[in-house]
């Protein structure tokens, strides 16, 4: 289990101190994390939730990791994502190189980035402990700043000031928050504090400045302000895992706290304010991708809008009976084909960026044409952010929208609709044109290396094969409420 976050931190050593071995570590370094993880889930799998002491030191003051589903769901999630993604950005940079060879110096920068944004995915992912966590979120948060400053002009400057102040923001919120609920209970181990958490004005407030500095983090609407520009300025293959994983680091840590540490509580009030929030999410954000101009900010605004339905399924988590558990598989089945559809759709846009030369969609049908198999992959990524059948976005959709039927949250039930007809909008705005008869396009400036192109296929048909394996990943949908000290 250890492996899985000190793994891609060696790696980062490594490339950081030799970058001519970048090609190999991308390959030993995805090689060796999926192993490490095939070997922690399947022990997940026989044995149920595993806790872990680092050398052997108990929290506290050790640090424990913690694997059970729901970590194993997200350590999946992220080895596909940022798998893919690896393989992209070694196309991606090799584009990049000078007429004599020599590469672009922001590569040099770059890979010991990426690999410090895995460890700390891998460690958030596998936090026992509320400072650990905390820990984790900083490594992830600076890693992610700096991979959109990577991209190097002025846009992205600006974009990943405005992220680097938010999400420092959100850090001291969440250290806040911890602190308070150190200073009640003096404890930090997540299972410890499930048992220990009482009702009472110290741990409302806790948790309430906990919440806001993780929806910071996450960038539900209206602290989405930061999210477009970062994302749609970095480079293509730090965007599809800002969009596809980071922003789901704060979800996973919202939803140990709401429903494992405080999950005894009554907490149906504070859901539906997270809910009415998501559910303008979805319109605030689809009707802004409707009204982008470039390729790249429409796929942002889209995420804005799809981190809205996490949040009303939030929602309904709380809803007693089958509403609940309803509302708990559409939540994750929602963030595992999100992130792998985000993913492929922003693989995609960066890849016509790449090629190209800009993003506009003025004229991206004539790019498009002259890419085939990208286009293939944002239809397909587009099919699953819609939620058509038989995707996997559309197995968490229906999910969803069977817990409304049960809880007769109706109006919800209309915002999903509402919802999936402006994605509808937005997803064929993109892929009309690709059928419009034309004069002859102009060339592309550049051809994208044949990897770029499979890795973002490669997720969209994930996303899509997600709807054909709801049997497979059922059984590791319910159980939010972590293990016993």
């Amino acid at each position: 289990m250890v492996a899985l976050p000190m793994l891609p931190l060696a790696v980062a050593l490594l490339v950081f101190v030799f970058p001519e071995l970048r090609r190999w570590a991308a390959v030993a370094g995805t090689a060796g994390i999926a192993a490490a993880l095939a070997a922690a889930g399947g022990e997940v799998a026989t044995e149920g939730a595993r806790r872990y002491a680092i050398g052997g030191w108990p929290a506290p003051p050790g640090i424990a990791l913690l694997a059970d589903p729901l970590s194993v769901l997200l350590l999946g999630l992220t080895t596909v994502v940022s798998g893919a993604a690896t393989f992209y950005a070694l196309g991606y940079w090799a584009g990049h190189r000078d007429p004599d060879g020599r590469p672009d110096p922001r590569e040099r920068a770059f890979w010991p980035l990426w690999w410090m944004l895995w460890a700390g995915l891998n460690a958030l992912f596998l936090a026992g402990d509320a400072f650990n966590a905390y820990v984790a979120l900083e490594v992830l948060s600076l890693a992610a700043v700096a991979l959109v400053a990577v991209a190097g002009d002025a846009g992205a400057l600006r974009a990943a000031l405005r992220y680097l102040l938010v999400s420092l923001a959100g850090s001291l919120a969440y250290l806040a928050g911890v602190a308070l609920l150190y200073a009640e209970h003096g404890l930090l181990d997540l299972a410890s504090l499930a048992e220990a958490v009482e009702p009472g004005p110290e741990a409302v407030g806790a948790l309430a400045v906990i919440t806001a500095g993780l929806l910071m983090k996450t960038a539900l609407f209206p602290l989405h302000f930061w999210l477009p520009g970062a994302h749609s300025r970095a480079p293509g293959p730090v965007s599809a895992v800002l969009s596809g994983l980071v922003v789901k680091a704060g979800f996973f840590l919202l939803l140990r706290y709401w429903f494992w540490v405080y999950g005894g509580w009554e907490v149906a009030t504070g859901t539906a304010l997270i809910g009415s929030l998501g559910a303008v999410a979805v319109l605030w954000g689809s009707v802004q991708a409707l009204a982008a101009l470039r390729l790249k900010l429409l796929v942002a605004y889209s995420t804005v809008a799809q981190l809205g339905y996490l949040f009303l399924a939030f929602a309904l988590i709380s809803e007693p009976g089958v509403a609940g558990n309803l509302g708990q598989e559409g939540a994750l089945y929602l963030a595992l084909s999100h992130g792998l559809a985000k993913g492929g759709a922003f693989l995609m846009a960066g890849t016509c960026l790449w090629a190209a030369g800009n993003d506009r969609l003025e004229g991206i049908g004539d790019t498009l044409r002259q890419l085939p198999v990208s286009t293939a992959a944002f239809a397909l990524a587009g099919i699953s952010l819609i939620g058509l059948p038989p995707t996997g976005g559309f197995v968490g959709k229906w999910l969803l929208l069977r817990a409304m039927a049960e809880s007769e949250a109706w109006v919800w039930l209309a915002v999903i609709a509402a919802g999936t007809f402006l994605a509808t909008g937005y997803i064929f705005r993109v892929l009309v044109p690709v059928f419009q008869a034309g004069t002859e396009p102009p060339p592309l400036e550049r051809t994208p290396p044949r990897i770029m192109e499979v890795s973002a296929l490669l997720l969209a048909v994930a996303a899509v094969g997600m709807g054909f394996l709801a049997p497979v990943f059922e059984p590791l949908m319910l159980g939010l409420q972590g293990p016993s000290p």
